[in-house]
């Protein structure tokens, strides 16, 4: 046994003696000025660049969202300057009315489980604030000011309900979509750029339906559209209810794979006649389509970005030139870095630039 531990002691002290030492990276011997320290706005402002080659250099004006400061992320607090919301809609197919309407809500608990649980919170009706699409072409909302439903330190919930009255007395339900959906800050960045809370990817609509194993809504959502249908009326005179429909024939040759007209997708479903008595063929229903808890305090903005003005295979750097356009007092950073596969060595070079008129 102590034979068997030397061994394997012995070779781990060859195994670790053969790995080779990692490789030292040189840190760039590397150094910015600029020509002057102070510019007008528009002149284009020259950094001079010496010491050994950096391998890569990146460029942070220092303007902003090109802060070297917040590389790491910036976050915006809009706490109290109130929201907007905006959207587009179209309608098609169908011809049943005033099936859509749009409710916000500050005290819904996250619960989706069913409508009923939807319905527990408060949900204010603000349908008519807005315009909805009255046809196939998609229809500007409006922008809106909502900062009324805003409540501090709360989130907020955005939500469309959708109501299916039987169709075979009322005509089918129709299909909306809704495209856009954006809640924006009535504070700007800068007091030049819009912040957005919350856009048609970042609501986060999810379908909650309480039929959706029974007559299941054709509603649908992807990242840049919110499509509202009612469920398929069932009636006796549809292709799935005719048993000569070949769809129901076990030799049709979309099931075979040794056949031409094979569909690797087909599944073969047994035939099962229109059920004039179901409860399910022609419900009254309602299914809803609700945000995700949106926050209106503050804005994740993620990191500013710098600008790669030299690479591996580029030359070697000794000017770069940049504009500013607005006067104020910047920090640009140039970040400077060799590497190779065991490590990497940054440097950073700060310089103050003052912009006048």
């Amino acid at each position: 046994m102590k034979r068997k531990i030397y061994s394997m002691l012995a070779a781990a002290l060859i195994m670790a003696s053969c790995e080779k030492p990692a490789i030292e990276a040189e840190a760039p011997a590397f150094d910015v000025v600029a020509e002057k320290s102070t510019y007008k706005a528009g002149e284009v402002v020259k950094f001079m660049i010496t010491g050994g080659e950096a391998q890569s250099i990146a460029f942070y004006s220092g303007e902003l969202l090109k802060d070297y400061a917040s590389r790491t992320g910036r976050v915006a607090d809009v706490a109290g300057a109130g929201a907007t919301l905006q959207f587009t809609s179209s309608v098609q197919l169908g011809t049943q009315t005033n099936q859509v309407s749009l409710l916000a809500s500050t005290n819904f608990n996250g619960d989706y489980g069913s409508v009923a649980k939807l319905k527990a919170a408060t949900w204010v009706d603000i349908t008519n604030r807005f315009n909805l699409g009255t046809g196939t072409a998609f229809l500007a909302s409006k922008t809106v000011d909502i900062s009324d439903l805003l409540v501090a330190g709360k989130p907020i919930y955005f939500a469309f309900r959708y109501n299916t009255r039987k169709q075979a007395t009322n005509g089918l339900a129709r299909q909306w979509f809704i495209q856009t959906f954006t809640l924006n800050s009535k504070k700007l960045l800068d007091n030049s750029l819009t912040l957005t809370i919350a856009d048609q990817a970042g609501t986060g609509f999810r379908i909650v339906d309480d039929l959706k194993d029974k007559a299941p809504a054709l509603s649908s959502v992807t990242a840049t559209r919110l499509t509202l249908q009612g469920n398929t009326y069932l009636h006796a005179g549809l292709p799935q209810f005719n048993p000569a429909n070949p769809i129901f024939d076990p030799k049709n040759g979309i099931y075979d794979p040794q056949d031409p007209a094979y569909q690797p997708t087909a599944v073969f479903k047994p035939f099962v006649p229109f059920d004039p008595a179901s409860p399910n063929n022609d419900p009254e229903s309602e299914h809803w389509a609700v945000s995700k808890a949106i926050s209106i305090d503050k804005i994740d903005l993620g990191p500013d970005w710098s600008t790669a003005i030299k690479g591996l295979t580029n030359p070697a750097l000794t000017e770069y030139r940049y504009t500013y356009l607005k006067p104020g007092t910047y920090t640009a950073t140039f970040v400077a870095a060799n590497g190779n596969i065991d490590q990497q060595k940054v440097v950073t070079k700060d310089i103050s630039i003052t912009i006048t008129p």
